[in-house]
């Protein structure tokens, strides 16, 4: 190698005229100075939080479900009533053997052979307790069950008025505010929740009961309900006959009434010493309620059921040789009374 080395040098200076070539020494880089700071820079604090807090930073802390309150579905076999009296049978128990007897009582009242159908009718009993607004309400309900009729029921009780809570509604202002002021009928009738019956209530107390109800202003009552309502049964629910003056009073505005009769209860001279008191020729039937319908076989035969069963009727009486006792004898008489014909 060094003589191949020499070899090229030497025909290298026979080249340039026997000069030596010379070979430009290396210059050694510029020293770069290391660069200098005015003062070291602060130490950055960084914090690590622990396992801990890296775990409830990233994991909320858990809430409470909030459950919606719950939702009250009937079940089909379930029906849910509105605030109605548990005596309102034709609603609550339609099926019944009770609800049954006042369909029968409307058919009475639907199908009497009268010159002109009564319209205005006057629900009363002897003596308090016999069961009158139970017979006015659920005759109210029956009629507005009809496919062709309405019904509306005043409350003409002032003494003892129970009429609205029947059905749930406020007594408020009604037929003594309507007597004593200027009142107008569409703004003092009240909606029940049964469809096509309305009802309007007896108002706020007063101490004048009988002035009232023998006022003018109460024969213009009905006469307007008459006439503004002729599509309706206009039911009054008033006082009983033996313990006010009222309803006698009553009797002379109406085109019919009818008398409930608590069976075996109510005292035979009381039932004759109410009729006296009122017109006999408007009376169109006596309801004799309490009667106990007695037979659980006959109700399964008919309604499907012995479970209804109650001691509530009118005007039936007993037959094929049961003997005879004080109630079967009033309702012997009571069947009397049921109008055909005038």
């Amino acid at each position: 190698m060094g003589k191949l080395y020499k070899a090229l040098e030497k025909a290298e200076k026979e080249r340039i005229g026997g000069q030596a070539l010379k070979v430009p020494k290396e210059e050694p880089l510029p020293e770069i100075p290391e660069p200098r700071f005015a003062s070291a820079a602060a130490p950055v604090s960084i914090t690590v939080p622990d396992e801990a807090e890296i775990t409830a930073a990233k994991v909320p802390e858990p809430q409470p479900l909030k459950t919606p309150a719950p939702i009250s579905i009937p079940l089909p076999d379930e029906v849910v009533f509105p605030d109605f009296d548990e005596k309102l049978v034709a609603y609550r128990e339609p099926g019944s053997v009770v609800s049954e007897q006042f369909r029968k009582l409307r058919t009475q009242l639907l199908t009497l052979n009268l010159p002109g159908q009564p319209k205005t009718i006057m629900v009363t009993s002897a003596s308090e307790g016999e069961g009158k607004t139970l017979v006015s309400t659920n005759l109210a309900t029956v009629l507005a069950h009809d496919l062709h009729s309405y019904a509306l029921l005043v409350d003409a009780d002032l003494r003892n008025p129970a009429l609205s809570r029947w059905f749930g509604l406020n007594n408020g202002r009604g037929l003594s505010d309507y007597l004593t002021e200027n009142a107008e009928i569409p703004d003092l009738l009240l909606k029940t929740k049964i469809a096509k019956l309305s009802v309007l209530s007896s108002g706020t107390v007063r101490d004048n009961p009988v002035e009232l109800i023998g006022s003018k202003r109460m024969e213009a009552l009905v006469r307007e309900l008459k006439s503004r309502y002729s599509d309706r049964y206009i039911i009054f629910d008033s006082s009983p006959l033996l313990a006010t003056t009222e309803p006698s009073v009553l009797t002379k505005l109406v085109d019919g009434i009818i008398l409930v009769v608590r069976a075996g209860s109510t005292p035979r001279e009381s039932v004759k010493q109410a009729l006296t008191t009122i017109d006999p020729s408007k009376i169109l039937g006596i309801v004799l309620n309490d009667l106990a319908l007695e037979s659980k076989e006959l109700n399964a035969r008919y309604f499907g059921s012995s479970r209804y069963y109650y001691r509530y009727g009118y005007g039936e009486s007993k037959e094929h040789g049961e003997e005879a006792t004080v109630t079967n004898k009033i309702v012997k008489t009571v069947s009397q009374f049921f109008r055909k014909d005038r």
